[in-house]
């Protein structure tokens, strides 16, 4: 079936806004990323540690059980500037596992598994239950995917915003708050259907190309871009695009001599307030692609079609969808000549 009927069709099963939801009963037994949780009732307290957890509560009505959060890259969503202001921000990059427990959380809240997992920098998942605190990662992170090989992790199967929707439905269920959960997955259904309707509309080459840049370790250094598999990889499937980048890894590094010769018709770079890297700078970036020997000879340079996004929008995330919206958006404004 088409994307967009699929994803229209999708929205006709939903329940209409005021319809009538069970309520969780508890204790409430449930798999995430293969590990098995019980809830005896709705957390009271959580702590989060990823800026997509932190605003999926938000968005959830749920910013008055969290106690503290963490892993920032941009500034919160708009609408919850106030209410996150009063929150604790417990560190903008990785939380120590005692700042956590001192929060005394019944839930803590996480966007990747390489903080929170088997052998998390934050801590483990076992370090966690075995104080009584359970801990939830993003399906977005796990499903159809293998944490395992280090780093980024490595994806089995394309990331699909399904996993999204069953990480906002999961959390609602936990929390009891299932009307909430429902409106929010139908809203984000209809926005992604809209970007792909206008993309679908516009006149675009048929073999048009992209690639996104993340950050790089140093801007001498290859550069971090989205493998195909992604969340970059969904936005390009969706929107009719190439990816010039094969690997399945999350985040591999690619010579700029490679993607060079690979010549993407445009070019997506991550905005972020992050200073982890030098090349997290989004002007840095610019100013390298456009002095760079090599990078400067790529058509989507000598055009001018570079694109900048929300860094969170390239991780598989809510905010995929917001991603997706603006280069929609994007293209919408561009022109391609042979």
């Amino acid at each position: 079936m088409h994307p967009v009927r699929q994803l229209l069709a999708a929205l006709l099963i939903l329940p209409a806004p005021h319809a009538a939801f069970a309520a969780t009963h508890y204790p409430l037994s449930l798999t995430n990323c293969g590990v098995e949780l019980r809830f005896e009732s709705a957390p009271e307290r959580s702590v989060t540690v990823g800026q997509s957890a932190t605003e999926m509560l938000y968005m959830l009505g749920l910013a008055d059980t969290v106690e503290g959060t963490s892993v920032w890259f941009n500034p919160v969503l708009p609408q919850f500037s106030k209410i996150n202001a009063g929150i604790k921000r417990i560190a903008d990059n990785d939380p120590s596992f005692e700042a956590i427990v001192n929060k005394k959380p019944d839930l803590v809240a996480v966007q990747y598994e390489w903080h929170v997992g088997p052998t998390g920098s934050v801590g483990s998942r076992r370090q966690f239950h075995d104080l009584g605190i359970n801990t939830y990662i993003m399906p977005a992170d796990c499903d159809t995917k293998n944490n395992a090989t280090g780093g980024d992790g490595t994806r089995l199967a394309a990331f699909s915003t399904a996993s999204v929707y069953k990480g906002i439905n999961q959390l609602a269920t936990i929390f009891d708050v299932q009307s909430a959960g429902a409106a929010l997955v139908n809203d984000l259904k209809a926005r992604e259907a809209q970007a792909v309707m206008r993309a679908e509309n516009l006149d675009l080459p048929d073999d048009l190309s992209a690639v996104f840049w993340f950050s790089s370790p140093d801007l001498e250094t290859d550069p971090y871009v989205a493998g195909r598999l992604g969340a970059p990889g969904y936005m390009m499937e969706k929107l009719g695009i190439r990816n010039v980048i094969e690997s399945d890894e999350e985040w591999p590094t690619v010579g700029w001599e490679t993607i060079a010769k690979a010549d993407p018709d445009l070019i997506v770079i991550a905005y972020m307030d992050r200073r982890r890297y030098a090349a997290d700078d989004v002007q840095k970036k610019r100013d390298f692609l456009r002095k760079d020997p090599v990078a400067s000879q790529m058509t989507a340079v000598k055009a001018g079609r570079i694109v900048e996004m929300d860094a969170h929008a390239m991780s598989a995330t809510m905010r995929t969808i917001f991603g997706l919206e603006s280069l929609a958006d994007a293209l919408s404004d561009m022109t391609f000549t042979p």
